[in-house]
């Protein structure tokens, strides 16, 4: 057994570097996080072999002092925090002081920097070998420079480990994304081999923090993302939100910031993938621009090695808010009228203003204050007990008399309106095929699917039924014999009560077979028996495992898609303008239950584009 020695300490910092230090982009973030704690208002970047060969990275922070110097390339030296008290409400992004030791144990690297209030600028050097650093005077700026050179040139078998530059500059300029877009207020500038890749300014206003997140990451975000920002009970969120039809197969545009500081937290993602849910097609991931706000004693900084991860002494808390949030803004988005609007998609663009805090001291009664309604009668928001059973009975009813006859040519649905002002959705022309229905409104041609449009609002009104009264049920007329197996029927009889919630009244006659009693009111034209069968398999399949909310949703999304218009059914023009000024109304009526969408818009431009008009 060999004897217990302690490290050296170019040796304790090459086993540091391993954790700080695994390609270039690594040394980036932790020089770029210097930078900004530093209170730099500008930082250059230069990058050459994607990093392997140089990285300098100049700022005009407030520089180091020239006894500080030597200081700062030693191991848990840091002017960042001093106490446990400072570490348990750090602010600043780095603080282990492990970041400039390792890089310079693996790298050579020379540290400039002159500080605010000095007449001289210093200089020091390290070359991985010996960790005694000789400083010496420099003419530099107000500011620092660190530029590191030849990475892992004493560790070879590590730099095998690195990847093609292409790939090594994708990780590196990714690191950059998520600083530039943590820092609004910081100019940053990036050179790749002397060509400069991103010169973005410091942002002084809304309009410029948008125009940032387009360079970065694309205009389409922009276009098809909804503002957000809230606050309640000491959270504060707010950011960019994709809409669920613009979505990625991969998780490759998710930004979330704490506090400034990118993370990667279960707990977050877990709020955030359940507010997408219930519009989100199956495989695909949303994209957003998050940022939360919170006291920074309520959240730990220190539970990972590179700071990915964070810890919230309230997790419920967080989750809750970030979820209700989300899943709030998300539903308020539907139709309106955009007059500026000249070509692209039409979509709302809700600004939740905030949330009283009182409201969200019990977790289950939050609620955003928005800004007014459109005062047209198709804009209004109609959720809870605005809806009136009468109507929803009245419309179920317009949809379940389908009529087989195509609807009259020319006749005239805009002029049938009282109001001058023609509804976000236009006004139905006709109908293709019995799947579309073809409308126009000021801003050109609308195309709407009918059964996914139908399906969603059917959806939406089965939840807001079950969760206020449950859901109104009628005995049949002619009770129903179905033919089931004897697991299906087995569950039938077990879950009686919850059939029953749901508006279904079931009897067992024999082994393999059941009577359908009773029926819910808003699907009493729907195929019965397929979709008493369709009920029974989602209680087999998942009925005792998931979670009672979750399970239920599921269940009326498979009644809604029963109980919802087919295709190749025609349906008459003051029909077709029944279900567009639904959609208008209804939450998340942009997509259907399985998150594909219900409908699009072609404007006039794109339109006489297609044709050439006015070449």
């Amino acid at each position: 057994m060999k004897r217990i020695e302690i490290l050296s300490p170019r040796l304790a910092n090459q086993i540091a570097a391993g954790e700080v230090v695994e390609r270039p982009a690594n040394v980036v973030k932790e020089l770029l996080e210097n930078s900004v704690d530093a209170g730099a208002t500008r930082i250059e970047i230069d990058v050459e072999q994607g990093g392997v060969k140089l990285i300098r990275i100049r700022d005009n922070g407030f520089g180091i002092e020239k006894s500080d110097l030597p200081l700062s390339l030693s191991r848990h030296a840091t002017s960042k925090i001093k106490n446990l008290d400072d570490l348990e409400a750090v602010q600043s992004l780095g603080f282990r002081g492990e970041a400039l030791a390792s890089i310079s144990s693996v790298s050579r690297l020379t540290l400039s920097s002159h500080e605010k209030d000095c007449d001289e600028a210093w200089q020091v050097e390290c070359a991985g070998r010996d960790m005694q650093a000789e400083v010496k005077p420099c003419a530099h700026p107000v500011g620092t420079t660190v530029e590191m050179r030849d990475l892992f040139f004493n560790t070879p078998a590590r730099r095998k480990f690195l990847r093609t530059e292409k790939t090594e500059f994708n990780h590196l300029e990714e690191v950059i994304k998520r600083i530039a877009l943590s820092r609004f207020d910081v100019a940053i500038q990036l050179r790749h081999n002397q060509k400069v890749i991103h010169a973005l300014r410091p942002c002084e206003n809304e309009f410029d923090k948008e125009k940032r997140v387009s360079s970065l990451l694309s205009n389409q975000f922009m276009k098809e993302a909804v503002n957000i920002d809230m606050e309640a009970a000491g959270l504060k969120l707010w950011g960019w939100v994709g809409l669920p039809t613009f979505s990625r197969s991969s998780a490759d545009m998710q930004y979330f910031f704490v506090n400034g500081r990118i993370v990667r937290d279960k707990l977050v993602a877990h709020a955030i993938r359940q507010a997408y849910k219930d519009v989100l097609y199956h495989g695909r991931h949303s994209v957003f621009v998050l940022y939360l706000e919170l006291d920074p004693a309520l959240v730990d900084v220190n539970v990972h090695p590179t700071k990915h991860e964070v810890r919230f002494r309230d997790g419920r808390l967080v989750h809750d808010f970030l979820f209700r949030s989300l899943h709030k803004v998300l539903g308020q988005v539907r139709p309106v009228v955009e007059t500026e609007q000249v070509e692209g998609a039409l979509h709302s663009q809700p600004q939740a203003s905030g949330i009283a805090a009182g409201e969200f001291a019990g977790q289950n009664n939050m609620s955003l204050s928005q800004n007014a309604q459109p005062s047209a009668p198709w804009a209004a928001p109609v959720s809870g007990n605005q809806i009136e059973p009468g109507h929803v009975q009245e419309q179920m009813a317009v949809y379940g008399q389908l009529h087989q006859s195509m609807p009259v040519a020319g006749q005239a649905t805009m002029a049938q309106h009282d109001d001058k002002t023609t509804p976000p959705l236009g006004f139905a022309v006709a109908q293709l095929h019995g799947i579309y229905i073809l409308a126009q409104n000021e801003n050109g041609m609308v195309v709407v699917d009918m059964h996914a449009a139908h399906e969603r609002i059917t959806y939406e009104r089965l939840k807001t039924a079950y969760d206020e009264q449950g859901i109104a049920s009628q005995p049949l007329l002619v009770p129903e014999t179905i033919h089931v197996s004897q697991q299906q029927a087995d569950i039938a009889e077990q879950h009686g009560e919850e059939l029953a919630q749901l508006g279904f009244t079931l009897e067992r006659l024999g082994p393999e077979s059941l009577v359908i009693r009773q029926m819910p009111i808003l699907l009493r034209n729907a195929n019965s028996e397929m979709l008493v069968v369709s009920i029974l398999e989602e209680f087999r399949v998942s009925g005792a495992s998931r979670h009672m909310t979750e399970f239920r949703n599921e269940v009326l999304s498979s009644m809604a898609c029963h109980g919802s218009v087919r295709a190749n059914r025609q349906l008459t023009l003051p029909e077709m303008n029944a279900l567009l000024r639904d959609m208008e109304i209804t939450e998340r009526s942009g997509q259907c239950n399985h998150g594909r969408p219900t409908w699009t818009q072609m404007s006039m431009n794109e339109l006489d584009k297609l044709f050439m008009r006015g070449r």
